[in-house]
């Protein structure tokens, strides 16, 4: 059974251990959970692809040989200087418990492990092996977290559950990301004689309202929105009496399943070099279509909503007398890195919607616990599927 007090204290415990990512460092929490389990008699192991950047995995012995991973992960965002509240003292006001990461995510490592406590008190034997992989690094892209765990094969589960969502929300599907930075040339001159120069500003300007002018070609999905790109930042020029001979922007993409990632780059490409040539012409000055780096992909993800594991959390969640909701993930999470290993994985949590990476974030103390309930539930009655992976 479920311990709401102690569950209360943990997620405070947790919270009150910095693990900001930037600066990024999880050895202070990683040791802490590590200690907590190893109380509870169970052995975890730590894993390093950087120093000071500590992948926490512990094993849940079942029977048989499939396999079921559970993961939240360890850092979080900077606090800021915009808090009400200490961010680290995880005070308890009506009901809610505030505190950085409060929602994003420790109330979900707290959930886990108070999970495996109740399960190891009862003496249950999973029909599965456990696998809890606590991550570092999610806030910065996972690459030196759970990205270098899966391809070094450190975890191979059959299925993943990712504790990374907010309100009990099932999430099945998540949109692509692609970061770009984008470098524009031009021709320096003086600016008083603009026509005397190719203006890198201006030329970027053109490009982005291209970019953001194209039309995508995609299916629609029943829960993701259409796709979009946003510019995220923008620099250029040296002085303002000079024509800017350099522009710099970088874009983010969001983009659905069965859309391509190469097809938009080579879209953007396009635009680059019909701008370029366009310039060109028009000063008689031959100039390149600048640079493009590509800062990160990552591509959609969608999993059918009638999957056993969606059914098994379905019924978990009913059985704590919450109504299951499926859904779409517009930003990116780690369900898309368990594609590449086809290893069926969905997400969900027991956080607060659009109170991460807020100041005063916090978590409401009936819905953690409803969520521990429900997980614990959906521990329980999961059964791995026959024969090879999902």
């Amino acid at each position: 059974m479920i311990n709401r007090k102690r569950l209360i204290k943990l997620t405070q415990d947790l919270i009150r251990i910095n693990s900001e990512n930037p600066p990024g460092n999880e050895r202070l929490i990683a040791a802490f959970i590590k200690d907590y389990l190893c109380r509870l008699g169970l052995k975890s192991r730590i894993y390093e692809f950087k120093a000071g950047r500590p992948n926490l995995i512990a094993y849940l012995k079942g029977q048989g040989k499939k396999s079921l991973l559970v993961t939240p992960h360890l850092d979080t965002v900077p606090s800021g200087r915009s808090w009400k509240f200490d961010p680290f003292a995880a005070k308890i006001i009506k009901n809610r418990i505030y505190g950085l990461g409060a929602t994003d995510c420790k109330c979900n490592i707290a959930s886990i492990i108070e999970s495996i406590n109740s399960l190891l008190e009862e003496g249950v034997v999973l029909p599965y092996n456990l696998i809890f992989a606590a991550t570092a690094d999610e806030e910065s892209g996972s690459i030196f977290g759970l990205i270098p765990l899966l391809n070094k094969g450190i975890l191979k589960p059959d299925a993943a559950l990712v504790l990374d969502a907010d309100d009990f929300e099932i999430i099945i599907a998540q949109k692509g990301l692609i970061h770009l930075k984008i470098r524009i040339k031009g021709k320096k001159a003086h600016g008083a004689y603009p026509d005397q120069g190719v203006n890198a500003i201006d030329m970027a300007l053109a490009i982005i309202r291209k970019i953001k002018k194209q039309r995508f070609a995609y299916r629609k999905h029943k829960y993701l929105k259409p796709p979009t790109v946003n510019l995220g930042t923008i620099s250029g020029g040296d002085k303002v009496n000079v024509v800017a001979d350099w522009c710099e922007f970088e874009l983010d993409f969001r983009f659905l399943p069965g859309m391509k990632a190469e097809r938009i780059i080579k879209g953007v490409k396009d635009i680059l070099n019909q701008e370029a040539r366009a310039a060109s012409i028009f000063n008689g000055v031959p100039l390149n279509a600048g640079r493009i780096e590509v800062e990160g992909i990552q591509e959609p993800y969608d999993i059918s909503e009638k999957h056993p594991l969606v059914n098994y959390l379905k019924d978990a969640l009913r059985a704590a007398r919450i109504k299951p909701i499926i859904k779409g993930s517009e930003g990116a999470t780690v369900i898309t890195f368990f594609q590449e290993k086809n290893i069926p994985a969905i997400a969900t949590g027991f956080g607060v919607s659009s109170c991460a990476h807020i100041a005063d974030e916090y978590v409401k103390i009936n819905n953690l616990y409803k969520g521990t309930v429900a997980l614990e539930k959906f521990l329980r009655i999961y059964q791995p599927a026959k024969g090879a992976k999902d």
